[in-house]
């Protein structure tokens, strides 16, 4: 018989609390990039004379399984991404807890812990989310031009990673509206609307997240929505006695010991450290932002918001630059 257990469990950083859920919820882990994070899974009852079998998997988007860890007494097996990454608490004989150290952004998602001693079996989903921000993005190329495969590309390069439907919705209630549609990463393409009108599904509609449905990966192009979480560095405006054109931008991050910063560090910094600066700079994808995040006259006077200058030609010298240093 499998035994369902269900409880809450948010952690930030070192602190823990444990909240009790009706049976059927989900367990709920809260954690920041670069946490080492638990996630729970204890049996109750009697151990086997024959030990237990214990199987950590991640369930992807796909509808597929990705094997995290694998028990059988002594023999334990680390797959992948989390070879060296992750273990098993072992307070007990019952004790299935896994840890995850020095958690990234492909972390997120929801895993399966399954207990097998033949006698009081046991089947736990924990999901994990990451603290952090998302974002809406598009190239150089314009917008429109990404593919999934691209999406993602453009993501990752970005420091970040293709948003879920979870995260978007999230942010949608905290008060998003963005009248373009982006990828998703089960591959859906949808755009979230506070405040309907005629050019973004109409002026009689509600508001909410607008869907494409699925769509073609390959020949299908949007935009994408991405996310970032914590930074593990420091995000700065380099001050120069000029203006700077994109290659002289790139030299001065380098001269002062950090690179040119990336979209998804300005908005993590913005986001989750309250950054503000009322300068536009450069980034790396040869884009010009500033985060302001306490709006005023001449600086985003109506919100608090990310804002983007466009993709400039890369020889004028009109702007700063915005460095980040990663943690050595």
């Amino acid at each position: 018989m499998i035994a369902l257990f269900s409880l809450t469990l948010v952690v930030f950083a070192s602190s823990l609390r444990v909240e009790a859920q009706d049976s059927g919820s989900r367990i709920k882990v809260y954690a920041n990039r670069g946490d080492n994070i638990t996630l729970p899974c204890v049996l109750e009852g009697q151990s086997s004379m024959f030990g237990n079998r214990i199987k950590w998997t991640k369930l992807e988007d796909d509808s597929t399984e990705t094997e995290v860890l694998i028990s059988m007494g002594l023999h334990k097996r680390t797959y992948g991404n989390f070879q060296n990454r992750v273990y098993l608490l072992e307070v007990d004989d019952n004790d299935a807890t896994l840890v995850i150290t020095n958690l990234d952004l492909n972390d997120y998602g929801t895993y399966r812990c399954e207990i097998i001693n033949g006698m009081n079996d046991k089947n736990v989903e924990v999901d994990l989310e990451l603290q952090g921000v998302v974002f809406p993005y598009y190239p150089r190329l314009g917008r429109y031009n990404l593919n999934f495969q691209d999406a993602e590309a453009a993501c990752l390069e970005q420091d970040a990673v293709v948003a879920s439907f979870e995260q978007l919705y999230g942010e949608w209630r905290n008060g998003m509206d963005w009248c373009n549609a982006g990828w998703l990463n089960d591959g859906t393409v949808q755009y979230p609307i506070t405040k309907p009108r005629e050019p973004c599904g109409g002026v009689r509609t509600s508001a909410g997240l607008r869907t494409y449905g699925r769509q073609d990966k390959s020949n299908s192009r949007y935009d994408v929505f991405c996310f970032t979480a914590s930074l593990r560095g420091r995000f700065y405006y380099l001050i120069q006695p000029k203006r700077l054109n994109f290659d002289e931008a790139v030299d001065a991050c380098k001269r002062d010991g950090a690179e040119i910063a990336k979209v998804g560090h300005i908005y993590a910094a913005w986001k989750l450290l309250g950054y503000d600066r009322c300068d536009a700079g450069w980034l790396a994808d040869g884009s010009v932002r500033y985060p302001i995040s306490r709006p005023r006259m001449n600086c985003s006077p109506t919100e608090a918001a990310v804002r983007f200058g466009g993709f400039p030609d890369k020889k004028q010298k009109l702007y700063g630059v915005y460095c980040y240093k990663p943690q050595p």
